[in-house]
């Protein structure tokens, strides 16, 4: 091991000092920002062309859906350890900033993937959509999600530009009682009225329609909601 004189040591410590302003200047400012401290987030929810069943678009959701998400993520309600983890220890305040700062984003949408639904499921599944199938007492997509299916502010969500294997993943979740919602839970009930293969028709006709950059949640309904669901102002 090589001694350094006194004379040198003093010499190495004075570049050595010179330096470290070099090296602290070099380094990048981290502001402290939202934005910043939802990188995280981002990492997940905002990659782009993801389109698979477990990292859902929140961009653009309405603020009072994606506070709810949080709080049954938070409350165990939803099932993702990752998601828990992150939120548990956050207060309410803070979980309705990140709500608000998500609902004003609204990066493109991917363009819709080619999936294996044959014809017939897809056009099932436009007429649950859009009509509903009142012999199953099943409400029509937009009765609760809008005219556009951009979702209806302050709490409930858009399903344009959802992959279909999410959509699938959630049918089968409230299916399976694994995720659940502020009662009443209106989803639970839809999803306990759809077969399997209706769940295929609507998940495969949704996945396919185009979403446009420019679309925002609708701010009213023209009808009441037809059925109660907790969460939603009525």
């Amino acid at each position: 091991m090589t001694i350094l004189s006194s004379s040198r040591f003093r010499r190495a410590v004075l570049c050595l000092g010179f330096l470290l302003p070099v090296f602290a200047s070099a380094a990048p400012e981290l502001k402290d920002t939202l934005e910043q401290r939802l990188a995280p987030c981002m990492s997940c929810h905002q990659v782009k062309d993801r389109n698979d069943a477990f990292f859902p678009r929140i961009a653009g959701k309405p603020a009072g859906y994606l506070y709810n998400q949080l709080l049954n993520f938070r409350d165990g309600r939803r099932q993702y350890p990752m998601m828990s983890y992150m939120v548990e220890q956050l207060p309410e305040a803070y979980l309705r900033e990140i709500a608000q700062f998500y609902s004003e984003q609204h990066p493109p949408y991917p363009a819709p993937q080619p999936n294996s639904a044959t014809p017939a499921m897809v056009e099932r599944g436009r007429v649950l959509a859009l009509h509903g199938d009142p012999a199953k007492k099943i409400p029509a997509c937009v009765s609760c999600h809008g005219a556009q299916l951009t979702g209806v502010a302050p709490a409930i969500p858009g399903l344009i530009g959802l992959p279909r294997d999410y959509i699938n993943a959630q049918f089968g979740a409230w299916k399976n009682k694994v995720r659940k919602a502020h009662a009443p839970d209106c989803m639970a009930d839809v999803a306990d009225r759809l077969s399997e293969a209706d769940v295929a028709a609507v998940s495969g006709w949704l996945s396919l329609q185009p979403a446009d950059a420019a679309a925002r949640p609708a701010t009213s309904l023209p009808e009441p909601l037809p059925l109660k669901c907790g969460g939603v102002p009525q």
